[in-house]
């Protein structure tokens, strides 16, 4: 009889811990031996000039980050960010977990959302823009800074542009970044959560090492595409058409209404 009771507790043991193994195993922090290399200077409040409005009042102001979370779509609605010249590095830190984001009072969404979904975990603020800390890399891992990406999308032009960014980062001396899925009513989900896929993503990127700011916008498909980024530069102005989101809106009017109608690709290219 013992024997019996003793075959059940085990039973049980098992399952329990497999539970815990498959809800927890994404979320728990990595404690690899990179975690030494740190650069204890936080990031300064910059690029206040450029930053968006809310339309959700959910602003999460992390260290290396700004976001503003919409819980209607379980993702952030626009993520701001520098990179500096002194961010480029190419440290090979372990990569962590996802985690949900504390500081979403709504709660973010849960990485198992995007488990067998056959979308990509899509970083808004790069991984690869935050390799000069192990605190800045591990914090881009939080689920508020990821949104469903289609994979060839991902892997494909959008990383070709993110890598492009840290090219102007380094020529231009920095520049600042808002960036996000299209979210509106309406779109596919996934998950228990309800995520919302945006069918398109967006980036802005101000240079702002000269008296004169110059931008450039892109509005890119949600899809597969051998077509250069260039391909897809818009204006800010249709950015906010499609997103009801003020950019830019602390700049006087006069150059704010220019830089928004611009669409130039002579000093970017």
């Amino acid at each position: 009889m013992n024997r019996k009771y003793t075959y059940i507790l085990l039973v049980l043991l098992v399952t329990t811990g497999l539970f815990f193994l498959e809800k927890y195993v994404d979320r728990v922090p990595s404690h690899s031996s990179n975690t030494v290399v740190e650069n204890t200077s936080q990031s300064e409040e910059f690029g206040m000039d450029y930053m968006p409005n809310s339309t959700t009042g959910a602003v999460i102001k992390h260290n290396y980050y700004t976001l503003s979370y919409s819980e209607e779509h379980e993702q952030a609605e626009w993520v701001a960010y520098e990179v500096a010249k002194t961010h480029l590095s190419d440290n090979d830190f372990d990569r962590p977990y996802f985690e949900m984001d504390n500081k979403v009072k709504s709660g973010s969404a849960h990485w198992r959302n995007y488990k067998r979904s056959g979308y990509d975990r899509g970083h808004l603020c790069p991984a690869g823009a935050r390799r000069f800390s192990y605190q800045a890399y591990n914090e881009t891992f939080l689920t508020s800074n990821i949104s469903p990406q289609n994979h060839e999308f991902n892997s494909g032009i959008w990383n070709r542009l993110e890598q492009k960014v840290r090219r102007w980062a380094k020529e231009h001396d920095g520049v600042y970044v808002i960036t996000g899925g299209v979210l509106h009513g309406g779109l596919k989900t996934i998950g228990d959560e309800k995520v919302s896929i945006p069918q398109e993503f967006y980036k802005i990127v101000v240079d702002h090492s000269e008296k004169d700011p110059k931008v450039i916008a892109f509005l890119i498909p949600n899809r597969d595409t051998s077509q250069s980024y260039f391909d897809f530069v818009t204006t800010v102005d249709i950015i906010e058409t499609k997103t009801g989101i003020d950019f830019l809106k602390d700049l006087p009017d006069p150059l704010e209404q220019s830089l928004e109608s611009t669409l130039s690709l002579d000093y970017w290219k």
